[in-house]
């Protein structure tokens, strides 16, 4: 079996654009489209889909794929003056066959290094010269596994300075029966309400209505509880200090055309991010920030999973 399991493999996805396919020996496996650096697909070794991408989703250049992980960079959203999240999510990304060296703890080899310049077209809209390299890796265990390094490579002595995300689409059963943990008392920013700050109140969040929420200062550790499908995602980072949540509810799903008008029940974004502080890079320096995902069954997380244990926990 382990044979016919190519770790890595390189083939055509929808509308003929170019993907990469990860496959881990027990089972589980990603996709990844060159178009956006853009993992489409993550799935456990039952074959479970465990991202969301709408059944309306354009593979079709310019336009950004609706779902799975789109990166933000060099701009979140509307918190600065280029197009809402950046460009990286709209640029044909390379393979990276010569990699610098990752300091890696895994023995895994599914995963694949896919690299990011700007072109004459973007020196006009960003005029910054820089290498985004980004790693998609999948454990042994089934984890996903992101590693972005951007590194500013301007010969004209200028920093730059950008915000970023991992855009992260979950797959949940019902909107209304997920709680998020790890987020509680923080301070957030109200993306619905200007921007204003406030601080979270609840004991976990739930969902009843549209959110759009940047936390601040949050752990290094994120949980998605899903009571139906007695599944947790968790989510851990490094380098992000950041965290959005979000879910478009019904007015914002009817109004979006590459978005189905129920799909808002069947996915959340909890979104590892550097949006507050924005992060400023001299010439030759390079930044890093990594977001692991899992899932695990529930059971694990029935009482065991208190907000404490989310926060300190491994």
């Amino acid at each position: 079996m382990s044979s016919e399991r190519v770790p890595v493999e390189l083939s055509k996805g929808v509308n003929g654009l170019e993907k990469i396919i990860l496959r881990e020996t027990r089972g589980s496996s990603a996709e990844v489209y060159l178009y956006g650096g853009h993992v489409t697909s993550w799935k456990n070794e039952h074959g479970e889909e465990l991202l969301f991408v709408s059944s309306k989703a354009l593979f079709k250049p310019p336009k950004a794929i609706r779902g799975g992980i789109p990166i933000c960079f060099p701009q979140f959203s509307n918190h600065g003056p280029l197009e809402p999240h950046g460009f990286a999510r709209n640029k044909l990304w390379s393979i990276d066959t010569d990699p610098p060296a990752f300091p890696t703890n895994s023995s895994s080899k599914a995963y694949i290094d896919l690299i990011l310049k700007p072109s004459e077209e973007d020196m006009k809209i960003w005029p910054h010269s820089y290498e985004f390299r980004l790693r998609v890796a999948l454990g042994p265990g089934g984890d996903l596994m992101l590693t972005s390094r951007i590194r500013n490579t301007n010969t004209d002595g200028k920093p730059f300075t950008f915000t970023f995300a991992y855009h992260t689409y979950f797959s949940v059963s019902d909107i209304s029966e997920v709680r998020v943990e790890g987020l509680e008392t923080l301070d957030y920013l109200d993306n619905l309400l200007n921007k204003q700050r406030f601080t979270e109140q609840g004991d976990a969040i739930t969902f009843e209505a549209e959110v759009d929420k940047i936390y601040l200062s949050t752990p290094t550790k994120i949980a998605i509880l899903d009571h139906e499908k007695k599944r947790t995602l968790v989510l851990r980072k490094d380098g992000l200090p950041d965290a959005v949540v979000w879910n478009p509810w019904d007015k914002k799903a009817k109004a979006m055309a590459d978005f189905g008008d129920d799909e808002y029940k069947h996915m959340l974004c909890v979104e590892a991010a550097a949006i507050e502080k924005p992060i400023t890079l001299k010439p030759g320096e390079e930044w890093r920030g990594r977001q692991e995902l899992s899932a695990v069954p529930s059971s694990y997380c029935s009482g065991q999973l208190d907000p404490r244990r989310v926060l300190q926990g491994s």
